[in-house]
């Protein structure tokens, strides 16, 4: 398994991929009024840690004894880590089903709660059990009984899911548990001496979006972040990040910066085929797949402003405007899931186990949390929203052309010529 993308056109083959930001000068005129982080990702808001692996295995020929064949393998995960200490540190969580076709587990025990103390993992759809049983296998080894072995604790883990078997043969199920195991290692590594991650998030042809499709482009991971000013004598800064796995939408629907992208690069696209048979027959075969199943979207939001899970239900709804304003609309095979939390207060859990009570909890105990009032948090609103638009940009802008699954061909997104287009439409 390797974690070089052998399946992807080489550098060398088309132009350096560059995210929205560096494509266009005007462009962030069009992102909102609220500025990104020091990485413009997720991973701005204090103590996110992420991690992203691809997996990418060769075709196996069938012999005469299978008479079975397999196809080329393009997938991977994601592993998001609310904290560090997330296993007795809860964070306050809020979820959105923008459309329901798709799966993130722990999702009743989050909206029961309010509570996420669980890694999240993204994959793809047939990883969901692997990557379950991962979270399990990490927690079991970490904490367990020193002595027995055993637990006496309870996590449910999240994990969620788009469908990349278009690129991949999701078949082989080739996500194991020890991927996940590594996973969290490896985001709990990649800390600087403050606690903070050192990188932005890896974006395109990576993680749980390696193998993903957006707008019939080549889609994936992507992420963005926005810096608020808070009110008060202390003139505290919040940050929201944003995380997408993108895996949705039709190529005439594409906008960007309220420019359709889309709609001018499908004509040119269906012009050069008008002569080319082959190009015709992979455009349709795309077409009928996608129009059988169109993808999805996971979106993660982070934030260090102290929100309660009704204000981070609410802070998830705004991830929809900002997929609406890139031409996402919800389709009904489509798994659209938001899921936003904050790191602000840490909620203790693990307190009432099978063989140690740290509260009682036949006795009501008040616990001391911050809370913004609703009336100020108009701008954590829009954060959200510029912050879920830019992450699809940038995975689309940093996604490569990919050969996958039977030799099928999804481009990348042509930035030269997206450059044009926004040369002539837009203003400032």
């Amino acid at each position: 398994m390797s974690s070089q993308p052998t399946s992807t056109v080489s550098p060398s083959s088309s132009p350096p991929r560059v995210r929205i930001r560096d494509l266009h000068p005007k462009i962030h005129l069009e992102l909102g009024r609220w500025p990104p982080g020091k990485l413009n990702s997720i991973t701005d808001v204090p103590g996110v840690l992420v991690h992203t692996e691809s997996i990418h295995l060769p075709a196996i020929s069938s012999s005469s004894q299978t008479k079975t064949q397999t196809g080329a393998v393009n997938t991977g995960l994601t592993t998001i880590l609310p904290r560090r200490e997330f296993f007795n540190q809860a964070c306050y969580a809020g979820l959105f089903r923008f459309n329901g076709s798709g799966e993130l587990t722990g999702s009743h025990w989050i909206e029961e709660t309010g509570l996420l103390h669980s890694p999240i993992i993204l994959t793809n759809s047939f990883a969901v059990g692997a990557a379950y049983t991962g979270i399990y296998e990490y927690a079991i080894r970490e904490y367990s009984d020193a002595s027995t072995g055993r637990v006496d604790w309870f996590m449910l883990p999240v994990v969620g899911e788009t469908f990349d078997g278009y690129l991949s043969d999701i078949s082989r199920l080739v996500v194991d548990p020890r991927h996940v195991v590594e996973g969290i290692e490896k985001a709990l590594a990649g800390v600087d001496e403050n606690g903070m991650a050192k990188e932005a998030v890896k974006e395109g042809n990576t993680g749980g979006g390696t193998g993903m499709i957006c707008h019939f482009w080549k889609g994936g991971t992507g992420s963005s972040s926005r810096v608020v000013e808070a009110g008060g004598e202390e003139k505290k800064k919040y940050t929201v990040g944003a995380l997408v796995q993108a895996n949705y939408g039709k190529p005439d629907a594409l906008r960007i910066g309220g420019v359709p992208v889309g709609r001018i690069l499908t004509e040119e696209n269906k012009n050069k085929a008008s002569d080319d048979e082959k190009k015709k027959k992979e455009m349709k075969e795309l077409e009928d797949e996608k129009n059988r199943k169109d993808g999805s979207i996971i979106v993660i939001l982070a934030t260090d402003a102290p929100l309660h899970p009704l204000q981070l239900q609410r802070l998830a709804k705004r991830a929809t405007s900002g997929l609406s304003r890139v031409g996402g609309v919800g389709h009904n095979p489509s798994g659209d899931i938001f899921l936003a939390f904050s790191t602000a207060n840490e909620i203790p859990v693990q307190t009432v186990t099978a063989n140690k009570r740290s509260v009682d909890p036949w006795k009501p105990t008040a616990m001391d949390v911050q809370v913004l009032d609703d009336q100020t948090i108009n701008a954590l609103f829009e954060a959200a929203a510029h912050a879920t638009e830019e992450a699809i940009y940038n995975t689309l802008c940093m996604a490569e052309t990919m050969v996958g699954l039977d030799g099928r061909v999804i481009e990348a997104l042509p930035l030269d010529r997206v450059r044009e287009i926004l040369d002539k439409y837009l203003v400032g």
